[in-house]
């Protein structure tokens, strides 16, 4: 390990060492965080569980632990990335690690049925965009949803519209948080450490399933089933799977558990204003002509 040469080296927000280690080292110190992480995401669920209703407390606790989940699934990919590979995507990928919207599209990104890594990068492009445009025909102009529902749901804050008129966010619970059930990040990271995938063992041999395969361009969700089975045939046969498991949890793995995404990009997309307006007027010419 470096010794610090700045006090800006000293302190949390130091992702950026894992890249400098030998990736053995980078598995040790992946599978020490790996518990640490499921622990802080349980602590945040249970105590969203204890206020009893689906208030917006609770839903911040949730949605804190689903960032915390989305850290888990972003260095299981390291992880499932090929050795030859991680030294070029390593880095990018622990920026993720500390970015927002990163994160949150990484946790929505488990519910996706894409046919390919092609398709799945269309979707990350639909969700990582700085605005886009809402409404019947596209009339109106809105930020960026993901982050546009965290952050109001945090802060109360002055916002402001295409009008420029500034008025208060007044943090109310999103839509979307009407569902029930444990998020679907923590089923596939309950399930990956119940199958023994979170030890220091279970990193090797999730390493070495996913290693001669690069996901990238046509490849799809038959290849992730195949490279699954594999990973747990492996652990299986290292006696890595606790009692805990279940077959459900297979079936969670094997249907939910999305394709690797190291090689996604996941920088915000950064859309003009008159880009926007031009688009609007499009939607709204091929909507009504001429109309008055």
């Amino acid at each position: 390990m470096m010794e610090a040469r700045r006090s800006s080296d000293i302190g949390l927000r130091r992702g950026r060492i894992l890249p400098n280690l030998p990736q053995s080292q980078q598995l040790d110190l992946i599978a020490d965080g790996l518990p640490v992480l499921m622990k802080s995401a349980q602590d945040l669920l249970s105590a969203s569980k204890r206020l009893g209703e689906r208030g917006r407390v609770a839903i911040m606790l949730e949605s804190h632990a689903t960032e915390e989940l989305a850290k888990a699934l972003i260095l299981v990919d390291i992880v499932r990335c090929p050795p030859k590979l991680r030294p070029s995507r390593i880095a990018t990928m622990m920026g993720w690690f500390y970015d927002h919207l990163a994160r949150l599209i990484y946790v929505d990104a488990q519910s996706w049925k894409p046919t390919s890594v092609t398709q799945l990068q269309s979707y990350v492009d639909d969700h990582r965009k700085s605005h886009y445009l809402e409404g019947s025909v596209g009339e109106y102009i809105f930020p960026n949803w993901t982050i546009y529902m965290r952050e109001s749901l945090l802060y109360a804050d002055l916002i402001t519209h295409e009008d420029g008129v500034p008025m208060w966010n007044d943090p109310v619970i999103p839509p979307s948080a009407f569902g029930f059930g444990e998020p679907s990040a923590w089923r596939i990271c309950q399930a990956l450490q119940d199958m023994g995938a979170f030890t220091r063992h279970g990193l090797d041999v999730m390493s070495s399933a996913w290693r001669c395969t690069e996901f990238a361009g046509p490849q799809s969700w038959s290849d992730t089933k195949h490279l699954t089975r594999k990973m747990l045939e492996a652990l299986e046969s290292a006696g890595l799977i606790s009692e805990r498991a279940t077959s459900e949890q297979v079936g969670t793995l094997l249907h939910n558990w999305q394709m690797p995404m190291y090689n996604i990009d996941f920088e915000k997309i950064d859309v003009p204003l008159n880009e926007l307006q031009a688009d609007r007027d499009a939607n709204l010419w091929s909507e009504y002509g001429d109309w008055p």
